[in-house]
């Protein structure tokens, strides 16, 4: 099947945001997407300083145009992080998934917050804001079974790894890495996750500005269970798109069985909740 991911470039106006995604989610459409995941943060800029301003409950206005644009074109829509969801006083960092039919299949809520300090480079610290979802979140396809996270939480290796151990044979990522972690970190995470597991590792970015108080690295990319990338943007608006072939991957699983030979006696990882 054929992923399409929209790298948007992300203004100060929600309804312009709104707008050009779901225009860009058309035309993703039109080209034979399946499958169409936008970026983390699509629909507002990034920063602490703006999540209280932007939010809005779910469902609302942006998860209905999301839920819209779904039915009217038949895919399967990865609303990136459509704005901070806000819920019972809190705020979280939200991922909705709509299906064929327009309903919603998942709500991803950022189970690790964004809270780094690199002196003299960038400091950030999502939880000023923020609340952590506690839950992982799956939607099955026709096609496949679905993992989902949210920029951060591609660096914790144990949460692909549930993901691969309940039948997800791609993981999707909603992600705004920056000048400083993005070219060091980005494309090695998600090759990481994508050798590690045996799946497909797609990771979709909102558009570099330069005049933006948090730039974004921008490349988008797909890896797959080969680790090899697949498609990559560069770092302006663009759409890229890829086949997902299900039957390379299950012939990497049998050639390098690490699934069935994992020692389960010595170690292993499990779902809590």
């Amino acid at each position: 099947f054929r992923l399409a991911l929209i790298q948007l470039h992300v203004s100060a106006v929600k309804s312009d945001n709104l707008q050009r995604a779901c225009g860009l989610v058309r035309e993703a459409s039109a080209k034979g997407a399946k499958v169409v995941a936008l970026p983390e943060c699509f629909n507002s800029p990034y920063g602490t300083q703006y999540f209280k301003d932007y939010a809005e409950k779910i469902p609302g206005e942006s998860t209905q145009k999301l839920s819209e644009v779904a039915r009217e074109c038949s895919i399967y829509l990865i609303g990136g992080r459509s704005i901070p969801e806000e819920d019972g006083g809190k705020l979280y960092n939200t991922c909705t998934v709509f299906g064929p039919d327009g309903a919603m299949l998942a709500k991803h809520r950022k189970v690790h917050l964004f809270d780094i300090n690199i002196p003299g480079k960038i400091q950030f610290k999502e939880s000023e804001t923020l609340s952590a979802g506690n839950s992982f979140s799956m939607f099955d396809t026709p096609y496949c079974k679905v993992g989902l996270g949210i920029c951060y939480d591609i660096r914790f290796a144990e949460m692909a790894q549930v993901y691969g151990q309940k039948g997800c044979q791609l993981l999707i990522y909603p992600g705004a890495f920056n000048l400083t972690t993005g070219p060091a970190h980005w494309e090695l995470l998600q090759r990481g996750r994508a050798v590690d597991n045996q799946v497909y590792v797609a990771a979709v970015s909102p558009a570099r500005d330069e005049k933006a108080s948090y730039v974004a690295w921008g490349h988008s990319t797909v890896v797959n269970p080969w680790g090899e990338v697949i498609a990559k943007a560069g770092a302006e608006e663009t759409v890229i798109y890829t086949d997902i072939d299900l039957k390379k991957l299950a012939e990497i699983r049998q050639q390098i069985p690490i699934l069935s030979q994992k020692r389960c006696d010595l170690y292993g990882i499990e779902m809590k909740k």
